[in-house]
């Protein structure tokens, strides 16, 4: 499933094309600060190339995001995490901040929550949420992820969501 959309958004398969998009985003640092911090360039390349990669393993990954008119609006998809040694697929996503409070995350979360359980046939998926991320965490209860339970991650405070099929 390289390609689909929703009411407002059409996604596509993450490539090189996204690049200057994908380093735009991560370099916004109130983007960022629930995503480990800022990016640099040459980090945002290696995510791609990581990223096209799980494409190419798993069959499934990110997506850039363009509004209806053609603008990019962020990243989002799902992905393999390992997490306390097991392996997990987690729901992933970041918007630009003039694409803040308009609903594309609760649109798109439920989209991808589709394709993964329905369409891909997953178990279940995962959202994995700095805690104080209260905008993400609303998100993910409005999909019908359930809390799991709290946990440290790379320092941080962190939630884990899921969803099962």
């Amino acid at each position: 499933m390289e390609h689909f959309s929703t009411d407002r958004l059409s996604a596509e398969r993450l490539n090189e094309s996204h690049l200057a998009d994908l380093v735009a985003l991560h370099l916004d640092a109130e983007v960022s600060r629930y995503l480990g911090g800022v990016r640099s360039a040459d980090v945002t390349k290696a995510y791609l190339d990581v990223n096209m990669a799980h494409w190419d393993q798993h069959g499934f990954g990110l997506w850039a995001l363009r509004t209806k008119d053609g603008a990019f609006a962020g990243r989002a998809g799902l992905r393999h995490i390992l997490l306390d040694d097991v392996d997990e697929v987690e729901i992933a996503y970041a918007f630009k901040r003039g694409a803040w409070g308009l609903g594309f995350a609760s649109e798109i979360a439920t989209a991808m929550t589709e394709i993964g359980l329905s369409h891909l046939k997953l178990p279940s998926l995962i959202g994995l949420v700095f805690a104080e991320n209260a905008a993400s965490r609303r998100v993910l209860e409005k999909s019908d992820y359930l809390l799991e339970r709290s946990m440290v991650r790379q320092g941080h405070d962190a939630v884990i969501y899921r969803i099962r099929r």
